[in-house]
């Protein structure tokens, strides 16, 4: 089949069509950007899905300080602390830049910003839009203002299935669309893809988030950072579709409660209690649950009668599960939420590999350390895409010939799913591990559609397995303490399969890990 060309004359290529690929788009503006989405523009990204909103420190008892601490706080020792504090000083002004664009966000009668709160935040900081619709709200404003800057071409069904690579920096990207394979000539690429939720039986994320972007970083040569630390969202509604309704950490921040089949909380021996920061609460569910117990969610004294008003998107799931909040409990379970690691990138969202920057969730700043604080996702995407541009905007363009691939199949996640899920879930341990990176190192080596989720799972397996500790969400069950030094972990692909086919070869080498 033949492939069509394009010279973009050094004109930036944004992968995905999120949050923080839409406003980097807008940040390079006026200078022409090619922005590349999957599907129509937001209709299968996790940022639409946001319920909570965006943390940044706007009340008159807040300030970054405090931000920046309980941020730290929750990562439980991992944070980089210098990215940490930039971005909690970023985060206001990012609001404002937001409502700008044309965001609506949440407010008071007096026209102040309506502030709420949720776990592990000492303050009321979290800015909403639409109630628990505040993604889809952001994507709406900022999906008009891309679409009326005349300097961004949006193409939509078009999905990069390789970043080509040329005397070690990139220049171009391999892509599929429906009239067939074409390259995009370039030296500039953001990647902005999102996460890894479709690896996983249980997630709250558009199931056709698969790391893709993790895959085509780690196939050009880029370093990847703290893999291993997955968050599992504690508050999944329980039952069979797929992906799972999120019900958000807000719905606890105003005063909605644990219990099990009996109405005992049973996390009143646990400090903060439904506050406490995500990893806890979710480990706790986990573990009740594994005893044979049930989890739910009750609303019916607090938030209450305003349940439904408060969070509409929320009650209609509920609704369609035939469950009425305002009488019933409300079922749960962890779900796989966010990824904490990505592509291991500095402020100005440089990778390893020159010509590539990655910004939002398929990115690790070292913001959220080993376990996010809620509602700082959203926020990190809007801050960094800023600093993204700022660095594209200020290097040069470049391109390459065109690369000749093979045929590349468009990623499959599904034999990869049940492999992740039972070994890389709320608790892990060696056998669990090492059992998960000899099923998926054939996987990985293969050409064929399972063999870039295989390659991202590979990854993540081989990092957990070298941190033998528990740290945020990354629990080991037999190494349950933390070590001395908290250090943040860097793989590449390369290395990853190396250790895995070590291991394959000596099955019983314990010490090969």
């Amino acid at each position: 089949m033949s492939m069509d060309v394009h010279h973009l004359a050094g004109r930036p290529v944004i992968i995905g069509g999120g949050i923080a690929g839409l406003m980097t788009a807008l940040h390079l503006a006026p200078e022409p950007v090619l922005l590349l989405s999957r599907t129509p523009l937001g209709a299968d990204a996790s940022s639409t899905w946001a319920q909570g909103g965006l943390a940044a420190s706007l009340g008159d008892d807040d300030d970054p300080e405090l931000h920046l601490a309980d941020t730290l706080a929750a990562g439980d020792g991992l944070c980089d602390a210098d990215a940490a504090r930039r971005v909690a000083y970023a985060a206001p002004a990012a609001i404002e830049d937001l409502a700008r664009l044309g965001v609506r966000f949440d407010r008071t009668p007096e026209g102040a910003l309506r502030l709420g709160l949720e776990a592990a935040h000492s303050r009321r900081r979290i800015v909403h839009a639409g109630g628990d619709g505040s993604g889809r709200e952001v994507m709406r404003g900022l999906v008009a203002a891309v679409r009326s800057t005349p300097t961004i071409a949006v193409v939509e069904g078009v999905e990069a299935r390789q970043l080509a690579v040329e005397d070690g920096s990139i220049s171009g990207v391999l892509a599929s669309c429906s009239t067939g394979p074409v390259f995009l000539a370039t030296g500039r690429v953001i990647l902005a893809t999102g996460g890894i939720g479709g690896l996983f039986d249980d997630t709250t994320n558009p199931l056709g988030n698969c790391g893709q972007g993790l895959a085509l970083a780690a196939r050009a040569g880029a370093v990847l950072a703290d893999l291993e630390f997955i968050q599992f969202h504690p508050t999944a509604l329980d039952g069979p579709g797929r992906p799972m309704p999120l019900i958000s950490e807000a719905v606890r921040g105003e005063g909605a409660t644990i219990v099990d089949e009996t109405g005992r909380r049973f996390l009143v021996g646990v400090r903060g209690a439904e506050l406490a920061p995500r990893d806890i609460v979710a480990r706790a569910v986990w573990n009740h649950l594994s005893k044979g117990h049930r989890a739910f969610l009750d609303v019916r004294e607090k938030p209450g009668a305003t349940f439904a008003r408060q969070f509409p998107t929320i009650a209609s799931a509920c609704s369609k599960a035939g469950i009425d909040p305002a009488r019933d409990l409300i079922p749960i379970r962890p779900a796989q939420h966010y990824h904490m690691g990505g592509i291991a990138v500095d402020l100005a969202g440089r990778t390893s590999v020159p010509g590539l920057w990655a910004c939002g969730e398929v990115a690790s700043t070292g913001l959220h350390g080993a376990n996010r604080l809620a509602s700082n996702s959203l926020t990190e995407a809007v801050v960094c895409a800023r600093w993204v541009a700022e660095s594209v905007a200020a290097s040069p363009g470049g391109g390459g010939k065109p690369a000749m691939a093979p045929d590349l199949p468009a990623p499959d996640p599904r034999p990869v799913r049940p492999l992740l899920s039972r070994a890389l879930g709320v608790t892990r341990d060696d056998a669990g591990l090492k059992e998960a990176a000899r099923a998926l190192l054939p996987l990985a080596q293969h050409h064929a559609a399972a063999s870039d989720p295989a390659a991202v799972g590979l990854m993540i397996t081989i990092a957990a397995l070298l941190r033998q500790e528990s740290r945020g969400a990354h629990f080991r069950t037999d190494f349950p303490h933390h070590a001395a030094v908290a250090r943040r972990s860097q793989i590449t692909l390369d290395a990853a399969l190396a250790a895995a086919r070590e291991l394959a070869s000596s099955p019983m080498l314990e010490s090969a890990l």
